[in-house]
């Protein structure tokens, strides 16, 4: 049975894997947003290693979302028809090159592995994800990428 929606290639039983997976690297990408703003009031080392071991799951985890959104942004012509699905993939990307030079920069000593750089890093990270997470909403409830036409209202 044909489906008038854009569907999810990466699935399993069914299920998007992407949505699946998504909430774990934003989690932690807002936990690094969090710990550094608590290690920058404090100076409490623990509060920056927090901060780099969320950063680094956080990028880890975002290894399979991206093969997972890069699946179904290939998969189906009409998901790569879609605005919002560019807006989606081209933020997300210079989501997690500024994430992976923040990596970098939390390998620094002391004081400046937070302040300012992985500060301001972290920060501009979570405002991308924000207007990204906007969009691969958007995809989902205005277009129904990943929703069975049956299943939806």
């Amino acid at each position: 049975m044909a489906s008038d929606t854009p569907r999810s290639t990466a699935r399993i039983g069914g299920h998007p894997i992407h949505p699946m997976l998504v909430p774990f690297p934003i989690v932690c990408f807002v936990g690094t947003l969090i710990t550094d703003i608590v290690y920058w009031r404090t100076a409490d080392i623990f509060w920056g290693d927090i901060s780099d071991w969320l950063l680094t799951a956080g990028l880890v985890v975002s290894i399979f979302v991206v093969i997972a959104g890069l699946t179904d942004f290939f998969g189906d012509r009409r998901v790569r028809a879609l605005r919002a699905a560019w807006i989606h993939g081209i933020g997300n990307a210079v989501a997690l090159i500024l994430a992976i030079f923040n990596a970098f920069v939390h390998t620094r000593d002391a004081y400046t592995s937070v302040v300012p750089t992985g500060l301001i890093l972290s920060a501009l990270v979570v405002l991308i994800l924000l207007a990204t997470g906007w969009t691969g909403w958007d995809m989902v409830y205005r277009h129904g990428v990943g929703v069975r036409a049956r299943d939806r209202l």
